[in-house]
């Protein structure tokens, strides 16, 4: 049976896009940043996908909505930090959100914040059972969380047509 070259393509997009979140994700749990490079690398991989699959309005669209996350997580961080006195994402973490907003669309965002966030909570819950004290000032790098996210969720969008 032969595999459909729209499958083919995709999955090359795929793998270009999970070698670039795997780098993220070392980088960020070793150095605590995600590095702009890699963030531009994953918005310029999701707009061209958005074109090869699309046509190149789609390419525009995918810009727009990844500007529109951008300008939310941006206000949202600075809303926490005037109430909190505390950054709660970093900046690197907002930009790879627009970033992934290339690939996902902004209906995607909610899904993969929430693999990003239970994730991590299942990674602080083991670390607590594994004897490291986590508190509230305890800080953990999310970023690999996020690519994990970031890798789940086209692949429920486009597969498994869950959201």
């Amino acid at each position: 049976m032969p595999i459909a070259s729209e499958a083919v393509q995709f999955l090359g997009f795929y793998v270009a896009l999970g070698a670039m979140c795997c780098a993220l994700a070392l980088i960020d749990l070793r150095h605590g940043i995600i590095p702009d490079a890699l963030n531009l690398a994953i918005a310029v991989l999701g707009v061209a996908q958005a074109i090869v699959f699309g046509n190149p309005t789609d390419g525009f669209e995918a810009l727009g909505e990844a500007a529109a996350v951008a300008v939310i997580f941006l206000l949202l961080r600075r809303l926490y930090f005037l109430l909190r006195q505390a950054e709660g994402l970093g900046l690197g973490d907002v930009k790879f959100l627009a970033a992934a907003a290339t690939w996902v669309g902004m209906t995607g965002i909610p899904t993969l914040l929430l693999i990003a966030t239970l994730s991590a909570l299942a990674a602080a819950g083991s670390l607590q059972l594994a004897g490291r004290q986590m508190k509230r000032q305890t800080s953990m790098p999310f970023g690999p969380f996020l690519a994990l996210g970031l890798l789940l969720t086209p692949a429920f969008q486009r597969w498994l047509s869950l959201i």
